[in-house]
């Protein structure tokens, strides 16, 4: 991690249901302290590298915990069509893609990481494919050949195997994560789903602290 003060850092997956729950509370996060809190994305990969299709147990199960998000967050899911047969749940290519924009154009990447979410969740897209994550990046003023180059480098890759290692090292082993860094010092904002008015009083209370001890 950068020793840069007031850091928000966000662990999370872009096919994770409750990271597009929580999509809503990190742009309020943002908008409302964002002159003094910097965000830092970090791809912790839900389920990196599955190569099997899922079962009818796993897909129930899946869209039960959609539900849940759904009423929850109040986020648009698309549930028809969705988890089709033969639909391979490997979150490592959505992972890399933010990381490929992050590198391409960083001050795009959390619009982009919600633009992959939103075609996931709520349009029905298999974000899985690399030519719907280019397409997402021409949104965003990315060329599709130069998204795909990097996307598909080895340097890319690498870098997404870090994220994932980092993430675990650290010990978070569910998403989102949301960590409060200033200087040196680090605190839990929140493991798992909390809506933005939980929140507001712990981040005053972080930043008072954060001014108090300078």
């Amino acid at each position: 991690m950068t020793d840069a003060p007031r850091v928000l850092w966000y662990f999370a997956d872009p096919m994770c249901s409750w990271c597009w729950g929580f999509a809503p509370v990190v742009s309020q996060i943002m908008e409302t302290y964002g002159d003094r809190l910097q965000l830092a994305l970090m791809m912790g990969g839900l389920r990196p590298g599955t190569t099997q299709s899922m079962s009818a147990t796993m897909r129930s199960e899946i869209l039960h915990h959609w539900e849940d998000v759904h009423r929850l967050s109040g986020q648009p899911f698309r549930f028809d069509g969705a988890l089709p047969d033969g639909f391979v749940y490997d979150t490592e290519p959505a992972c890399r893609a933010v990381i490929t924009m992050l590198d391409l154009k960083g001050e795009t990447a959390f619009a982009y990481f919600k633009s992959v979410q939103s075609s996931f969740y709520a349009e029905g897209q298999d974000v899985t494919k690399p030519e719907i994550l280019a397409q997402l990046a021409v949104v965003h003023g990315v060329a599709k050949d130069t998204f795909l180059e990097r996307f598909e480098s080895a340097d890319i890759k690498q870098r997404t195997r870090e994220h994932f290692r980092q993430t675990a090292e650290i010990g978070i082993r569910g998403f989102p994560t949301a960590i409060l860094q200033n200087g040196e010092r680090f605190e839990l904002l929140t493991h798992g789903y909390r809506p933005f008015d939980e929140l507001i009083p712990l981040l005053e209370k972080w930043f008072a602290t954060a001014v108090a001890s300078g």
